[in-house]
């Protein structure tokens, strides 16, 4: 993981409010203590955008970082909601204040995190896209896997139905993820835990297609030379590895594709696909447990969000279906 610029520096780019030689030490030491714990770029950047507008409202308000008390930070959250930020963003926002402060306790600054004293705001309980399995086979099957970006793009997208992956985990792959013998995928999830997930026949058949035919075509446009059996496994048509803008971009391709058939298609973005992996798997009768670990989540709160899906789904069969419903 590449390290971040001094919290200093970026807001000097940002032209944000000057920092106090404190504020840099907190904030700093935030993005040390984040990279010790292996999180991901993306939270890193998250986090250090989130502190750093905090560090400008109290550096408008004559605050240093230790003058930020539960009642400074309940100002602070209160001017969040007012500026009409969501109540999303302001509970992450509060995450990673409580993130900077619990830093400083553990750096023995503070003997209290006031974060920890005040509630997140609700987030509405949203549920996740997910495809009906039918929908999910049309738009697999509207890719019709001809040319090297075809097959590639099949290879892609059965690969994350069948095995829930998140697009940064499909495009941080290397050919040596998958095992053919074994009939699975070594995945680098978030914070840097490694799984392993089994992959389905129609994956598999799109990947040693992918592999025999099209990764090699692919890597014949690379700046350097690319070796048959490592480096990245899915290849941009530069030769390069596949981002997951790519990955996006390429699935508004083929759902715009397959939506005359299907128009719910129309909704579906690359997570739709990791959704619906976790959620056919309990309308199978799979263990949430099981879901849990092929996911990689770290707690069973976060997969419990499928049990609500179907939940919703059984309630919708059961108006249309009963009688006196």
């Amino acid at each position: 993981m590449a390290n971040l610029a001094s919290m200093a520096a970026v807001l000097a780019q940002e032209g944000s409010l000057s920092l106090s030689p404190a504020w840099v030490r907190a904030l700093d030491g935030l993005q040390a203590d984040l990279r010790r714990r292996a999180v991901s770029v993306n939270t890193m950047q998250a986090y250090g955008s989130d502190t750093h507008q905090l560090a400008a409202w109290a550096l408008s308000a004559g605050m240093e970082p230790l003058a930020v008390d539960m009642r400074a930070l309940r100002r602070y959250v209160a001017n969040l909601s007012s500026q009409g930020q969501a109540p999303t963003t302001v509970a992450r926002k509060l995450a990673a204040a409580r993130a900077l402060f619990r830093v400083q306790m553990e750096q023995g600054e503070r003997t209290e995190n006031p974060a920890d004293l005040i509630a997140a705001p609700k987030r509405p309980k949203t549920l996740p896209h997910v495809l009906k399995q039918a929908e999910a086979e049309i738009l697999l099957d509207a890719i019709p896997a001809r040319t090297p970006l075809e097959q590639r793009d099949r290879a892609v997208f059965e690969l994350s139905y069948s095995s829930g992956l998140r697009a940064e985990e499909l495009v941080n792959l290397e050919v040596g993820s998958i095992d053919f013998d074994s009939e699975s995928v070594r995945v680098e999830g978030k914070g840097g835990k490694t799984r392993v997930v089994p992959v389905g026949e129609h994956a598999l058949a799109a990947l040693s297609r992918y592999l025999e035919r099209a990764r090699p075509a692919l890597a014949t446009a690379a700046p350097l030379a690319i070796a048959a059996q490592s480096g990245p496994l899915f290849l941009s048509k530069s030769g390069r590895r596949l981002s997951t803008s790519d990955v996006r971009r390429r699935l508004r391709t083929w759902t715009r594709a397959a939506q005359a058939q299907a128009p719910a298609l129309a909704e579906a973005h690359p997570h739709a696909l990791r959704h619906s992996f976790a959620t056919h798997l309990l309308e199978g009768g799979a263990d949430l447990r099981v879901i849990q670990e092929l996911l990689g989540h770290a707690t069973i709160s976060t997969t419990q969000i499928y049990t609500r899906v179907e939940s919703g789904r059984l309630r919708s069969a059961y108006a249309r279906a009963h009688p006196r419903a």
